[in-house]
């Protein structure tokens, strides 16, 4: 007897779960960027790849079951989603650290944005700003970081992934 939701019992559902899972926290990253005001670190940016790469083998895999190529590429790709998304929450449990002081961050990581005399051009306000530094919480949601909630959400898309991997598939 399979126990499983019904919505999770093809390699084609869990796909399109993983995918949006992962768009959706990207996307949400991108909305607290470019309309909450918040500028990411280069440590926020570089936790960013892994879901970029995962979206593509993420629809990778939503093509795979749809096209009913051998069952072992889909499980593949879902392997590699899971590779990524543990990649970054480590990169998320990285950057937590830095930010608690546990150890410290990259040297790329810069002091803050830059006073002076407002910029005139566009070009100019491009070199002039700087982005945070890594070693400060923007925003800390029920004690974590957009970082901290990264460990979360990557671990959660791995676990899923994961769990895609070494399950039995639906009759």
């Amino acid at each position: 007897m399979n126990t499983h939701p019904a919505f999770l019992r093809s390699d084609t559902a869990l796909a399109i779960l993983l995918t949006f899972g992962m768009a959706l926290v990207v996307g949400s990253a991108l909305g607290f960027e470019h309309i909450g005001g918040y500028i990411p670190c280069a440590l926020c940016l570089m936790q960013r790849n892994p879901y970029y790469i995962g979206i593509g083998v993420g629809l990778a895999a939503v093509l795979s079951s749809i096209l009913r190529l051998p069952p072992v590429v889909t499980k593949l790709l879902f392997l590699a989603i899971a590779a990524l998304m543990l990649v970054g929450m480590g990169l998320g449990i990285y950057h937590s650290g830095v930010e608690w002081k546990f150890w410290e961050g990259p040297a790329s990581c810069t002091i803050g944005a830059t006073g002076g005399d407002t910029p005139v051009n566009v070009l100019d306000a491009l070199n002039a700003t700087k982005a945070p530094s890594c070693t400060e919480a923007t925003l800390r949601v029920l004690g974590l970081s957009f970082a901290g909630w990264n460990v979360l959400t990557s671990a959660a898309l791995a676990a899923l992934a994961i769990w895609g991997v070494v399950r039995k598939r639906a009759a």
